[in-house]
């Protein structure tokens, strides 16, 4: 390399750390008819919005989120039995959900949204976005990881 080449380089990337910081979108909070919260950069025009401030370091590929308010479920954290689970054939975290939840024995329903209309339409309802959709009791779970899962249908912090 040249020495000029050397000393683009770091000029390069002391541009992007210092622009890095203002290319930050803006992550708002809303809640739909059905009384489901959400949250996301892009809400619906109608929706009644609370913009969410402060620092936002990541996102995971797994949310949980409550979608029906039960106050049972919350003070009393007892075990969910309620499990249904929105995929599709070739989702490769589906298939981990599945086999996680035959491997302890947990009674669930899975229905495909692109074989079954019906589930394609509850599917829209609920705005999914990306599969697995797993609803445990009153907990929603946008995507798979088996201890975010666990810790919500056993009730473990």
């Amino acid at each position: 390399m040249t020495k000029k080449t050397l000393l683009i380089i770091p000029c390069i990337l002391l541009v992007l750390l210092v622009i890095s910081p203002l290319s930050h979108g803006q992550l708002f909070k809303w809640v739909d008819e059905q009384g489901n919260i959400h949250y996301g950069d892009s809400p619906p025009e109608n929706a009644n919005l609370k913009r969410i401030t402060g620092k936002v370091s990541s996102f995971s590929s797994v949310s949980v989120e409550p979608f029906i308010f039960d106050p049972d479920n919350i003070t009393k954290r007892k075990k969910s039995t309620s499990v249904i689970m929105y995929s599709t054939s070739w989702c490769g975290y589906c298939k981990k959900a599945v086999l996680h939840f035959k491997k302890k024995g947990i009674p669930f329903t899975e229905y495909d949204i692109e074989k079954d209309e019906k589930a394609a339409r509850e599917y829209k309802k609920l705005n999914g976005r990306g599969v697995p959709v797993i609803l445990i009791g009153s907990q929603r779970m946008n995507g798979f990881s088996a201890a975010s899962f666990d810790r919500i249908y056993y009730g473990k912090s």
